[in-house]
């Protein structure tokens, strides 16, 4: 044990003081920084959501990070509410050429180096709006109520206000899975949901795909 007398703890008192001092500025940076970063996000996000309407897609998010003096630019593009499957690769290079246009050609750019990142949602994206709930119609999800028990079953329809599913009921190992009542969640008591992969379905996707049909889901990514 050490004990400290005198002028020892006037010196520790200092030292800590130092110490909360910049961990508060470190922290105060931090915020600030990241303040910054979601404003130019939603700058970028404002100039190139036209862009992505001329490819008939729609613009899920736009994130921006720093290391140092070099950017990263990560974009989500989605197919519309009414169209099934998912972006494919082939879209992806499509559209990246006329986004890096666009960032290039950008007034309000101080000339930072970046990187350009764009992608699909893949099948794991949380659903946490009303159109990531519409375009999975038709799936197995998982849903988190704020209150109750995590429910699991297939999405049967999507309104203004909440959803309706089918659930699939627990049984033993190795029996056909049973389905319950049709149950309406209404968005508000949701906490969370996810689409939940069933291998029969995507074997099924693979044959389409085989036939001409894009991948469903597949969270393609394409670095420019």
């Amino acid at each position: 044990m050490s004990v400290l007398l005198g002028d020892n703890i006037i010196e520790w008192e200092a030292v800590m003081a130092v110490r909360s001092g910049n961990e508060k500025h470190a922290s105060t940076r931090r915020s600030a920084v990241e303040a910054e970063l979601q404003v130019e996000a939603q700058r970028l996000r404002t100039r190139l959501q036209p862009v992505v309407e001329e490819h008939d897609l729609y613009l899920e998010d736009v994130e921006v990070k720093v290391a140092g003096s070099h950017r990263t630019v990560h974009i989500v593009v989605d197919l519309p509410e009414d169209a099934t499957g998912s972006v494919g690769l082939d879209v992806i290079s499509a559209i990246s050429s006329d986004l890096s246009a666009a960032m290039d050609s950008d007034p309000e750019d101080d000339d930072r180096p970046y990187s350009l990142e764009i992608s699909s949602p893949g099948v794991s994206r949380p659903l946490t709006e009303p159109r990531h709930w519409r375009r999975n119609v038709g799936r197995m999800v998982e849903v988190k109520p704020a209150t109750g028990d995590t429910v699991v079953g297939r999405l049967q329809d999507v309104t203004a206000t909440g959803i309706r599913l089918i659930p699939q009921l627990p049984v033993k190992k190795g029996m056909k899975p049973k389905l319950g009542d049709p149950l309406a969640l209404e968005f508000s008591k949701i906490r969370k949901g996810t689409v939940q992969v069933e291998f029969a379905h995507l074997e099924d996707e693979h044959h389409e795909n085989s036939e001409g049909a894009e991948p469903d889901d597949s969270g393609a990514e394409h670095l420019a």
